[in-house]
């Protein structure tokens, strides 16, 4: 399990099976009720980013990313309420449904998808979640 850091009422979350982050944030963040995870792009544990890989690929391992923060967390995508992922090409929604449906097979949770122009290290996909935290009111 990764390490939960606190200082006050907000923890972070840090995994070491996910890729180190490129700068001053969290893998995740918690106030013990609502987990906020960073958005993740196509970055492999060992720091390969996955930016010329199909967006089926890419998807799949940026979600895969989020799995990894919420177990660290002990949640599960079971936790997720909204997810919002950016793509540099809204064309590629299909592509991205198909490997994100696999991830939220029942209930999925809300969701914004929108395309923006540029993501980090040349990716075309980057997926962020909310998830809650069940049993808050007894931790």
């Amino acid at each position: 399990m990764g390490s939960v850091r606190s200082k006050t009422v907000k923890r972070t979350i840090d995994t070491p099976d996910n890729a180190d982050v490129l700068g001053p944030y969290s893998h995740g963040t918690t106030d013990g009720s609502v987990l906020y995870t960073a958005g993740q792009i196509p970055i492999t544990p060992s720091g390969e980013v996955l930016a010329d890989d199909p967006i089926g690929v890419q998807t799949e391992q940026s979600l895969s990313n989020v799995e990894r923060i919420l177990a660290a967390a002990g949640l599960s995508t079971e936790h997720v309420l909204k997810t919002t992922v950016y793509m540099t090409d809204i064309n590629d929604f299909d592509g991205m449904n198909e490997v994100y449906w696999s991830f939220f097979e029942s209930e999925p949770p809300a969701r914004t998808a929108l395309e923006v122009q540029r993501l980090a290290d040349g990716a075309d996909i980057e997926i962020e979640a909310v998830a809650t935290v069940p049993d808050a009111a007894s931790k």
